[in-house]
C-alpha cells in the first residue's frame, strides 16, 4: 500500500504516506463548493507534475554533476467543465543559468519524459517553460 486517505468531513480529506507517515490535507476548491483552505485533489495532480519534473531532473543532474539546488517551478492549473477535469497545466521552471546548453537539453528532455507527464491523460494540455535564469 502506498497511502491511505481518510475523509474528514466538510469536503476535507487527509492523506497519509504509509512508509514515512507524512500527511497532507486536501480541501474542495472554492469553485467547487469548498473553502479552498488547502490544496485540492486536482491541485496535487498539477503540482505532482512539477515535482516529478524537478525530481527526475535532479536525478539526471546528479549523474551529470550539475547542481540544480534552488530551482523552482510555478504551477498554474486550468479546469474545464462537462466533465469537470483538469484541462491545462502550466509549469514555469526557473533553473541555474550556469548550466551548459548541452546539459540544458538533456535536463529539459528528462523533465518532459517524467513518469507523471506520461501518466497524465493526453487531453490535458501541458505548457512547460524552462527559464535558465537563477
Amino acid at each position: 500500500m502506498t497511502s491511505k486517505v481518510t475523509y474528514d468531513g466538510s469536503l476535507r480529506a487527509t492523506s497519509r504516506h504509509i512508509r514515512s507517515g507524512d500527511e497532507f490535507i486536501t480541501d474542495a476548491p472554492v469553485d467547487n463548493n469548498g473553502k479552498g483552505e488547502a490544496f485540492s485533489p486536482t491541485d496535487t495532480v498539477a503540482t505532482g507534475l512539477a515535482s516529478c519534473m524537478l525530481t527526475t531532473m535532479g536525478i539526471k543532474a546528479r549523474n551529470l554533476e550539475v547542481d540544480l539546488v534552488g530551482s523552482t517551478a510555478e504551477v498554474t492549473k486550468h479546469m474545464a467543465a462537462n466533465p469537470r477535469r483538469i484541462a491545462k497545466i502550466e509549469v514555469k521552471l526557473e533553473l541555474p543559468k550556469s548550466v551548459s546548453d548541452k546539459h540544458r537539453k538533456i535536463l529539459e528532455n528528462t523533465a518532459n519524459t517524467c513518469p507523471v507527464h506520461y501518466s497524465l491523460h493526453p487531453d490535458i494540455e501541458k505548457v512547460v517553460d524552462f527559464l535558465w535564469v537563477k
